[in-house]
């Protein structure tokens, strides 16, 4: 069976890598057969620095959907570039603090205090940008909008995951999910582990699907866990599913 993984709140806390007991209930459940595949709001480039280098092996998606790493290979759906040049102008306009992900580079306007910009390009390997430099971009996130601008923004043809705790909109190609990102690895059958709003289609697509903590989008999946029970649930779906077939990817 394939197993795909979020990674913030579901895998990873506070920004910081999976810990042990998190990464041996991996480990076990890839010795059982299993695939793992890591999903996330994350590009690459911010998820590789908190998967632990045993596993860069494994298929990844990230930023919701717009991008796919097979093999070391980095694949990514840009917005359409004249829904890329409204946001730049209603950027500009507005003086929005905001981050831009490219393939690999960024572009950011904001307090380098903030938890999001801690997060970014860990590793030093990519170049922060203007916005206008990049070759184009997946995704923008806007940090803290005024309403008069996520109303203009629900007015495009885009994807938005609204995260309301963080106060931030995530704005990507129309019709992006993390579930298109798995149909174009050709996967359709899974096990998800998810905690967030991006996760909730994921969930409802699953053979069995588990929430990590007591968010809302928990009544989309199969059951809940608490982070202290992350690693123990791994590992027995892993046992569980060991001897139902394994479908082709």
């Amino acid at each position: 069976m394939i197993f795909v993984f979020d990674l913030d709140g579901t895998l990873c806390f506070q920004g910081q890598p999976l810990d042990q007991e998190i990464t041996a209930a991996l480990k076990f459940c890839e010795e059982l057969g299993h695939e793992i595949i890591f999903a996330s709001a994350r590009p690459i480039r911010d998820m590789l620095p908190v998967i632990p280098k045993d596993f860069h092996s494994c298929r990844m998606i990230g930023s919701n959907g717009a991008f796919t790493f097979v093999e070391g290979k980095i694949e990514v759906e840009f917005l359409d570039a004249a829904i890329q040049t409204q946001l730049m102008e209603l950027i500009a306009q507005h003086q929005l603090s905001y981050l831009a992900d490219s393939d690999w580079d960024y572009a950011y306007s904001g307090s380098e205090d903030h938890p999001m910009y801690r997060g970014i390009n860990s590793e030093k390997k990519a170049k922060r940008l203007a916005i206008e430099q990049l070759n184009g971009f997946s995704k923008v996130l806007l940090f803290d909008p005024p309403s008069h601008v996520k109303e203009y923004v629900h007015t495009l043809p885009v994807t938005i995951f609204e995260y309301t705790e963080e106060k931030i909109i995530d704005i990507c190609s129309n019709d992006l999910n993390k579930v298109k990102g798995l149909s174009r690895l050709g996967v359709q059958k899974y096990i998800a582990f998810g905690n967030d709003v991006n996760d909730v289609l994921m969930f409802q697509q699953a053979q069995h699907s588990v929430c990590v903590g007591e968010h809302e989008v928990g009544d989309h999946a199969t059951e809940r866990v608490a982070q202290k029970e992350v690693a123990h649930k791994i590992e027995q779906l892993a046992k569980q599913w060991e001897r139902k077939p394994i479908f082709a990817n």
